[in-house]
C-alpha cells in the first residue's frame, strides 16, 4: 500500500489522526490531572475549616457547607457502610478521601467527633479542549477528501492508459483541470492522437501499396495463361500465386502489428493444422523436404488463418537454413516440434524475435511473426540444439 501514492497520502494522514487523538487524550489527562489536583486541595482546605470550626463551636457550618457545594452525611446506614468500605481499602484515618458509589467522601474523625462529607462538586466537560480539537479534525477530514478527490482523475488516466495498453486506440482523456494530473492527461491524449494519425497512415500506406501489386500480379497470371508452352505456363502461374499469398501475408502482418486483431478461436486438430501449412508452402515435393511423425495427434484451439501462417514460417525457415533442405516434424504430447539439420544459433532466441533481424535468405520476420502470433494464443516457442539438429518446439506456455 505505502507504494503507492495513494497508499503514502492514506499513511500520512493515519499517522496525522493518531498523533492527533494522543495530543487530545493527553491534554483531557492533564486537565483531569489539573482538576484532581485542585480537588484534593480544596478538600483539604474544607476539612481542616470543618475541623476548626468544629472543635470551636461543637457543630458544622452549613452556610459553608452549601457555598462550598459540600454535603453532610446523615444517613445512619449509609454512614456504616461508607466506614466498612474505607476499613475494606485500609483507609479508615483521621482524614481520608474516596469515591464510595460515584460519589466523593470525604471522611474527618477524631475521639471527640466524627464527619462524613459528600464532595458535590463535578468535573465539568472540557470544550475548550473539544470544540478546537474537533474543528482541527474536521478540517484535516477536510482537506484529505479534497486530496483524494483531486487524485480521481489519476485514476481515471490509469484506466485509460491501460484500454490504450490493450489496443484500444479510440481513447480520450482530455480534461479541463488546471493541475498536473490535467497536463500529463492532455499531454498523453495529443500523443494518443498523433499514434493513431500514424497508425492510420501507415496501413493506408500498407494498403494502397498492396493494391497496387494486386494490379500487375493480376495482369501477369492473365498473360501467363497464354503461353503455348504447358511447363512455363504453369511455372509462371505458380510465381505470381506465391506472390499473392506473400500480399495476404503482409496484410495479416499488417493486422498483427497495429493491434488491431480480432482471433476467430476454434479447436482444430495439430495434423489438420500441419497439413494447412504445407499447403501454404506451395512446394512441389513436400514430402522430400518435410518428414512428419504422427506420436501422438492432439486438439489446440487456436484461430485457423494466424496459426496456419504461423507453422508455415517456422517450417520455411527451417527448410530454408537446413543444410539437407529437409525438416521433421514431430506431433506428440501438445507440441508441435519443428526439427532442421544446421548449426546451432549464434544468438540468443530472444534476438531473432525482433522484426527485421539480419539474415541473409529474407527479410527477418519469420520468428518474429511466429512469436508474435503465438504469443496472443499464449503459446511458448522453445529452442534448443542437440547433437547437429535445430529444434523448434511450440507448447503451452508454464510447461
Amino acid at each position: 500500500m505505502t507504494t503507492s501514492l495513494r497508499g503514502k497520502i492514506d499513511l500520512v494522514f493515519f499517522v496525522t489522526f493518531i498523533l492527533l487523538s494522543a495530543l487530545f487524550i493527553a491534554s483531557v489527562r492533564y486537565d483531569m490531572n489539573q482538576y484532581q489536583e485542585l480537588t484534593e486541595t480544596q478538600e483539604r482546605a474544607i476539612s481542616h475549616y470543618v475541623y476548626s470550626y468544629y472543635l470551636e463551636t461543637g457543630k458544622v457550618d452549613e452556610a459553608y457547607f452549601e457555598a462550598q457545594n459540600v454535603s453532610l452525611v446523615k444517613d445512619k446506614a449509609l454512614i456504616v457502610n461508607i466506614e466498612r468500605y474505607f476499613k475494606e481499602k485500609g483507609k479508615f484515618k483521621r482524614y481520608a478521601v474516596d469515591t464510595y458509589l460515584l460519589k466523593r467522601i470525604i471522611l474527618i474523625r477524631n475521639d471527640r467527633f466524627k464527619l462524613v462529607l459528600e464532595n458535590k462538586n463535578k468535573q465539568e466537560f472540557s470544550y475548550k479542549r473539544i470544540v478546537p480539537f474537533s474543528v482541527i479534525f474536521v478540517l484535516i477530514l477536510i482537506l484529505y477528501l479534497w486530496i483524494i478527490q483531486s487524485l480521481k482523475p489519476l485514476s481515471d488516466l490509469k484506466n485509460t492508459i491501460q484500454s490504450f495498453s490493450k489496443g484500444n486506440l479510440n481513447i480520450s482523456c482530455k480534461s479541463n483541470r488546471k493541475d498536473e494530473i490535467a497536463e500529463v492527461a492532455n499531454e498523453f491524449d495529443n500523443a494518443v492522437k498523433m499514434i493513431r494519425e500514424l497508425i492510420q497512415s501507415r496501413q493506408l500506406f500498407l494498403r494502397a501499396i498492396m493494391h497496387e501489386l494486386k494490379t500487375p500480379i493480376g495482369k501477369g497470371r492473365i498473360v501467363s495463361e497464354m503461353l503455348p508452352d504447358e511447363k512455363s505456363r504453369m511455372r509462371l502461374h505458380s510465381i505470381f500465386e506465391r506472390l499473392n499469398l506473400l500480399i495476404d501475408e503482409f496484410a495479416k502482418i499488417e493486422k498483427l502489428t497495429s493491434g488491431n486483431i480480432k482471433l476467430d478461436i476454434k479447436p482444430y486438430k495439430a495434423s489438420d493444422l500441419l497439413e494447412a501449412s504445407i499447403d501454404l508452402l506451395m512446394f512441389d515435393n513436400p514430402k522430400y523436404n518435410i518428414k512428419i511423425n504422427m506420436i501422438q495427434d492432439y486438439t489446440i484451439g487456436v484461430d485457423f488463418e494466424f496459426f496456419t501462417l504461423t507453422l508455415k514460417n517456422l517450417l520455411d525457415n527451417g527448410i530454408k537454413y537446413s543444410t539437407d533442405k529437409q525438416i521433421y516434424v514431430i506431433i506428440n504430447d501438445f507440441s508441435i516440434e519443428v526439427i532442421n539439420r544446421g548449426e546451432e544459433l549464434k544468438q540468443p532466441m530472444h534476438e531473432y524475435f525482433k522484426p527485421f533481424h539480419f539474415s541473409q535468405k529474407g527479410l527477418g520476420l519469420g520468428l518474429y511473426i511466429v512469436k508474435s502470433i503465438l504469443d496472443i494464443h499464449r503459446l511458448g516457442l522453445k529452442y534448443y540444439h542437440k547433437e547437429g539438429l535445430n529444434h523448434f518446439k511450440i507448447e503451452p506456455l508454464g510447461r
